[in-house]
């Protein structure tokens, strides 16, 4: 079969300062015309840095390749001009993106930016444009999409967020895709039905498919041929069966075996109080007319009840866009709601904004995309260091630097790098130092949205570890977010599972995974463990 794109002994060098960082070394691969090639790794292994040299994405001149050739469809990438560069870019090459509220355009809305990609390289009138980007809002399972066509990025969810990105990546019909990390920030429903669109267009129109990842369950279903690497060297290569059957290579063997474990430390009957909430409601208005008249509400949280203690935590799940976010902000006052929230016996609806600050030390979150979350001109010290200065914490530069560095070893980074940007991490890197800046104040309480959806899965069990380690120590309570049922069922005590901002079911973790009584969560359990028909025994084991 003919080959659609040959990388052969690709190498990739950053400048920093007078030293040169080697991201990739000498790197070959190949991918053949409707064939799924999956390049697997740890954060930080050189995967992105490979798929960007691709479309000629990397900042250059800080970025250069020492060695190396691109073959596309008989077109060397490494010398092409920018001029033919833009007319493969998006057209006959596509992207997914690993962080989707960077790569969408804040000012623009969703109709806008699909249509945009259509306009450049196809030319369509804006009516058949609009016919398309419907049509791929519907591929890719956007929930209302005609009624949501004029909507920016930051009003969708970031499992929302990256439908859009596939929707934009597949517009055009690529003969090759390259996809980095592009169910991370989708739930296990979602995931499957985007891994099914991304199979069948792939088969239809014989499409070359790169797929980054760490989740090495999606790539025994997806791949036909796997390459792993590690800093920045492909260490092992192999069609998928083969290469699950009998990995070769040590690194290959700890992947496969890596994968979160075990359950949550007990926590005492008689465990204090930390926050309570009582029918909590987040609607926001649907606005109509020339004087912007309230027509009705989009009711993102409906009356949900819930209690949190010292030690404990509370596994919050569902679909993209149930409403899981926003009751993670709305506990921590970052949401308008109504109902009664009390934090320590605090009603916290009563204070002003004044009288909430001391209290956010103790009431920490971490946010679901580390990226836009951290500032770009900022250290890596100087955002983790922000926080102690708010709060008083430290007394001089050095000690609040001796609090970094303890933070840093906490999550499992070095903390030499504590002076680089946020922009020199990759992504799995940059969530690690936003639980950094979380941990670095002693909260009593943690919202923890989606902390691990960025973590290949070997730092995935490192950090449920890590988090286990902490609440016993500290007897942190967290309010835990995420659509990875394993790395739930590895933390949670409890579980509420949501379906449009209301409560579908609520109980023990180990009831509700052994025996869910809803039919929407035995949608869930189903396609977490991507099996027929759900069976409870499979996930207890």
């Amino acid at each position: 079969m003919a080959k659609l794109l040959s990388i052969t002994d690709l190498s990739v060098s950053f400048s920093h300062g007078t030293s040169e960082v080697k991201a990739v070394k000498n790197i070959s691969l190949d991918i053949e015309k409707g064939q799924t090639v999956a390049l697997v790794g740890e954060s930080g292994s050189g995967k992105s840095v490979s798929a960007l040299s691709v479309m000629r994405l990397l900042p250059y001149p800080l970025a250069h390749h020492p060695s190396g050739s691109i073959m596309f469809d008989g077109v060397e990438i490494m010398d092409a001009s920018e001029t033919k560069m833009r007319d493969l870019r998006g057209n006959r090459i596509s992207m997914i993106f690993q962080e989707p509220l960077n790569s969408l355009n804040p000012l623009h809305s969703l109709k806008k930016q699909i249509s945009e990609v259509l306009h450049l390289h196809k030319r369509l009138s804006p009516w058949d444009a609009h016919a398309r980007v419907e049509e791929l809002l519907d591929l890719v399972g956007m929930p209302d999409a005609k009624q949501r066509l004029q909507a920016l990025p930051y009003q969708f969810s970031g499992g929302q967020q990256q439908r859009i990105m596939i929707a934009m990546a597949i517009a055009n019909e690529p003969q090759l895709l390259i996809a980095d990390e592009p169910t991370t920030a989708l739930d296990v429903t979602v995931q499957a039905q985007v891994l099914k669109l991304l199979k069948e267009l792939t088969a239809k129109l014989d499409m070359g498919l790169l797929l980054i990842t760490h989740d090495l369950g999606i790539v025994r279903r997806m791949a036909d041929h796997v390459y792993v690497m590690r800093d920045g060297n492909v260490v092992e290569e192999n069609e998928t069966a083969a290469l699950f059957a009998a990995p070769g290579h040590p690194y290959t063997q700890h992947l496969l075996a890596a994968e979160p474990s075990g359950g949550p430390y007990a926590v005492p009957a008689d465990a204090k109080e930390v926050l309570t909430g009582d029918d909590i409601k987040v609607w926001f208005p649907i606005k109509k007319g020339i004087i912007r008249r309230t027509v009705g509400h989009i009711k993102a949280v409906d009356g949900i009840t819930l209690k949190m203690r010292e030690g404990h935590t509370l596994g919050v799940v569902g679909e993209s866009g149930s409403g899981k976010s926003t009751l993670g902000r709305a506990l921590l006052r970052l949401e308008t709601s109504t109902g009664d929230i009390r934090f320590q016996g605090c009603n916290l609806q009563k204070l002003g904004w004044k009288d909430m600050r001391p209290l956010r030390r103790e009431m920490q979150i971490v946010f679901q995309d580390p990226f836009s979350s951290m500032s770009p001109r900022l250290s890596v010290f100087q955002i983790i260091e922000e926080g102690l200065i708010v709060h008083g914490l430290g007394q001089n530069h050095d000690e609040r630097r001796a609090l970094v560095v303890r933070a840093l070893e906490e999550v499992g980074l070095d903390p030499v790098y504590m002076d680089r940007y946020p922009h020199e991490f990759s992504g799995g890197q940059r969530q690690r130092i936003c639980v950094a800046r979380a941990l670095v104040l002693k909260p009593k309480m943690m919202v923890l949205d989606e902390p691990t959806s960025a973590l290949d899965m070997s730092v995935q069990a490192q950090m449920v570890d890590l988090l286990r380690g902490l609440q016993k120590r500290h007897k942190l309570a967290y309010l835990f977010i995420s659509h990875d049922l394993k790395v739930v069922r590895a933390l949670a005590h409890d579980l509420l599972v949501i379906r449009n901002g209301v409560v579908v079911e609520h109980g023990s973790a180990g009831d509700v995974f052994r025996n869910p009584k809803e039919a929407y969560t035995q949608a869930l359990m189903k396609a977490a463990l991507n099996i027929e028909t759900y069976e409870p025994d499979a996930l207890a084991q």
